[in-house]
């Protein structure tokens, strides 16, 4: 799998039918992958809405469109793991503002757009909401503590949020040693940090 972008469109009726079957059909919980084809999947996702061009009203600010991006947030909470979040890419927090419960926006003079205001709690509420099921993707994805925190990192600087918490020891000094019983690691297999390489040319260089 590349690294290229998963883009996937709403047509104006499913919105307004709040219908993201399709979707679910192909992304569902029971229809995603684990280990290294999950982890391919982070940051890859991008979502739009076709059918409001003509519409003069701010899409987070549309009553479907806020329904429908609520209802589909409740039926598959794992945005903070698979949407992208590189600079200028606002899909997520235009998804966000959608769910949040009152935003207020602004037109201000000499500006092309309206400047969005809502309760900074209100976001920090659906960041700590969202956390759990994207840790659950990071679990099943089987990733090490440096991506699950470079990826909590990544998300509060999307948001323009501080985040102070201490990176994790370096993956090489915190690879659990095998128990009796368990098959060791063989240099030629591939290593458990999920680099891709051999554990030999990685985590067991040395």
């Amino acid at each position: 799998m590349d690294n290229d972008l998963i883009l996937y469109q709403f047509s104006r009726s499913k919105v307004e039918q709040c219908d993201f079957s399709h979707f679910l059909s192909l992304y569902g919980p029971d229809k995603l992958p684990t280990g290294r084809r999950l982890r391919e999947m982070m940051n890859r996702f991008v979502f739009c809405i076709e059918g409001y061009d003509s519409d003069p009203r701010e899409i987070h600010s549309i009553p479907e469109v806020r329904r429908f991006y609520s209802a589909f947030h409740e039926a598959w909470p794992y945005w903070l793991y698979f949407c992208n979040l590189d600079m200028g890419n606002e899909t997520l927090s235009m998804m966000m503002l959608c769910c949040l419960p009152s935003i207020t926006a602004m037109q201000v003079d000499g500006q092309p757009n309206v400047a969005i205001t809502y309760a900074p709690l209100d976001l920090l509420n659906f960041i700590k909401r969202d956390f759990l099921p994207m840790n659950a993707m990071c679990e099943r994805a089987e990733m090490f503590e440096r991506g699950i925190y470079d990826r909590s990192k990544a998300v509060f600087e999307y948001f323009g949020l501080p985040f102070d918490a201490e990176p994790p020891a370096p993956a090489s000094s915190t690879l659990p040693h095998p128990t009796p019983g368990q098959p060791k690691i063989g240099r030629n297999d591939p290593c458990p940090c999920g680099s891709g390489k051999k554990y030999k040319k990685c985590c067991g260089k040395g």
